[in-house]
């Protein structure tokens, strides 16, 4: 009986171990409000096209003078260190300028960033409100119009989502050792 106890623990042990490497510390969970939007090259995607991705969200705009210059520099970091470790995630930028940037505009910002496209979708073709209300409820994230001048405040965190659609975790967008954790946590959960 003793032997068997001491089985039994040794075995729960090690299925914690062996399963503590599948699980991340998460800071987040919303779930994403259903969209679809036009991508830089004026095609559709939305949440159900991303079903069962992991995938990392921001909120830019390509006239933005301060946040967005190291937040789209740090995602095109993240979308290189994806490929070098053979990681499969889809990266989503969201425009919260959708009147100035169209898909034309959004495709010329991703070059300038050697975006690979085939996994970074730029988005636009909604209303400010409806960026907004998807910014606000879905990602918790702040985002507001600023009377009298072209900038937008917005928040700075990029979106780890679940294959579910669900906001799980995230993290300060301008900082590259943030960078470094995404594709850390991307390892333990794929």
């Amino acid at each position: 009986m003793r032997h068997f106890k001491l089985i039994f623990i040794l075995v729960f042990v090690l299925l914690l171990v062996a399963c503590g490497g599948k699980e991340i510390e998460t800071n987040m969970s919303e779930e994403v409000t259903d969209f679809e939007f036009t991508t830089q090259e004026n095609e559709k995607l939305g949440l159900k096209d991303l079903e069962g991705e992991w995938w990392i969200a921001d909120f830019i705009f390509t006239n933005c003078t301060t946040v967005c210059l190291p937040m789209t520099t740090n995602m095109s970091q993240l979308q290189d260190l994806l490929k070098e470790e053979g990681i499969d995630a889809q990266l989503v930028s969201f425009t919260v300028d959708p009147e100035y940037d169209s898909p034309e505009v959004l495709k010329k910002y991703a070059e300038s960033y050697e975006a690979d496209l085939s996994n970074w979708s730029f988005l636009t073709g909604y209303e400010f409100e409806t960026i907004k209300e998807l910014s606000v409820n879905s990602f918790r994230s702040e985002l507001q119009e600023n009377p009298g001048s072209n900038q937008v405040t917005h928040g700075v965190r990029f979106f780890l989502v679940n294959p579910n659609g669900e906001v799980i975790k995230n993290y300060y967008g301008i900082d590259m050792n943030e960078v470094k954790t995404i594709v850390d946590d991307l390892k333990k959960v794929l």
